[in-house]
Parts: structure tokens; sequence; C-alpha cells
């Protein structure tokens, strides 16, 4: 099945390569600014990221971020659901002007988009309630933790865990997540952005961060060779970043502030 994954992926960024041949913009910047219309690929089920909300619109960080880039460069923001699978070819093909949608920068993504500054933290981390004290991977000795087999929280975890530790692997993360929550496990090793999902959802007793297995990040995708967009999407950030913004955002979503060395 990992396998078969890593094919599709694969099949999907060769598509997207070949793509860029088909498709060139003169500067699109200049098309977005003389459009007049901003056109962003953003998740639409992948909370708190993006999805739908009680009112049947679209809401999330990607969302704000998007409407956030609009605002800046003095143009309506047109949104564009997608999949995973999607979201870069939609990009490559111009059919979006630019791809917010908790996008990870790899070696084999860069062949084929332009990627912005990081805008947004995404990681993995050992979570649990305030009452039980973790400060690092030594401290998971005589506690019991839950990930979902053979996922990459449980690959992480199993690279830390002292001898002792009671690690407890489920089917998936949503059988994992129950667990967590139905009190069977101490810990849970998972993504920060359904753990914040599920702190929204218990206030009383939300899953606090542990310490971290793995940092990534999210950034923009912009299209390959589009530098006047990429230096403008990159002064928009860095601008959220000095006034606050960006910081707002992931403590109204992420429900926790930017990290000290984002």
């Amino acid at each position: 099945m990992i396998a078969l994954r890593r094919c599709l992926s694969t099949l999907t960024l060769l598509a997207a390569a070949c793509a860029v041949t088909s498709w060139a913009h003169a500067d699109a910047l200049a098309d977005i600014s003389q459009r007049g219309v901003l056109n962003v690929a953003v998740p639409q089920d992948f909370p708190p990221f993006g999805s739908v909300g009680p009112d049947l619109k679209p809401r999330g960080l990607d969302i704000d971020m998007a409407q956030l880039i609009a605002d800046k460069l003095g143009v309506k923001l047109h949104l564009v659901p997608v999949s995973s699978a999607n979201r870069i070819p939609y990009l490559t093909t111009g059919k979006v002007d630019l791809a917010i949608s908790s996008l990870g920068k790899t070696p084999e993504r860069e062949q084929v988009i332009a990627f912005s500054s990081k805008y947004a933290p995404f990681y993995m981390a050992v979570y649990g309630p305030e009452d039980v004290v973790v400060k690092g991977p030594a401290d998971l000795a005589g506690k019991s933790i839950g990930v979902a087999r053979g996922a990459l929280e449980d690959l992480e975890v199993s690279k830390v865990a002292p001898e002792g530790t009671n690690l407890k692997r489920f089917e998936d993360n949503n059988t994992s997540i129950a667990a967590f929550l139905a009190g069977q496990v101490q810990l849970i090793a998972s993504g920060n952005a359904p753990m914040a999902v599920i702190a929204e959802k218990n206030p009383k007793r939300p899953p606090l961060l542990k310490f971290k297995l793995k940092d990534s990040g999210c950034y923009v995708g912009i299209g390959k060779d589009e530098t006047a967009l990429t230096g403008k999407v990159n002064e928009v950030i860095a601008g959220a970043k000095a006034d606050g913004s960006l910081n707002q955002l992931a403590e109204k979503w992420l429900k926790e502030p930017l990290p000290a060395d984002f």
C-alpha cells in the first residue's frame, strides 16, 4: 500500500511537471493585478486549515491566509477547493495563482513549483492533558501513548520511546484519537492540526503539546519561476509576522502561539 501511494504521488508530480512545460505566465503578479482577482487553491476537508463551516462557507487558517494576501495585493479573493492530490496540478496548469493548502516543502515538489517562506507551523508531536507531566522522550517511560499503526507518528515516536513505554497502536488516526479522549491512553502522538480541532471541541481538557517529534511547516505554493509573485508573497508573510498577524492566525486556529524559533 505504501509503495502504491508513493507511486501515485510520483505520477502526480510527473504529470504536474509535464504541465509546467505547457503553461507559462509572462508575469503572474501582473496578471493578478490586471485581473483584479487572486485565485487560490485551499483545502476543504482538513480542519483547522480548511473546512466548511456551519454557514456552509469555507473557514480555516489557510482561508484567512489567502484573504490576507489578497487584501495586501488589493484584489478580490476567489477560493478554489482542492484535495491533496490535485492542489499542485491546479497550480501548474494555471487554474489557480497560489496553493495555500497546508502544503509542505519537499525536494520533489520543488522541481515543479516554487515555495514561499513558511507561514504556519505544522509538526508531529506528543500531546496529553495538563496533569500528565512529560517534557521529553525520557518521560514516556511508564506511560501509555496511542498512535495510528504504521503512520509517521508511529515511526517517529518508536525512535525515541525508552524502554517501559506502553506504546498502543490503533488502526487509524481517528481510532487513536477516540482512545485518547476515552482515557484508554494517557498520551497521543499526532499532528498539531487535528489536535487543535480536538482542543477546540474539548476546552475543559484539551490535549497540550508535550514535545515535538518532527517539525515541518506550511508554505504557499507558487508557479515555478514566478519570481515577482514569490517575492510579493514573501513580503506579505514577513509583514504579517512582524505585525503579529501570523501569530494571531496561529492562536485562532491552532490554539497556540507561533514557536519562538518560527
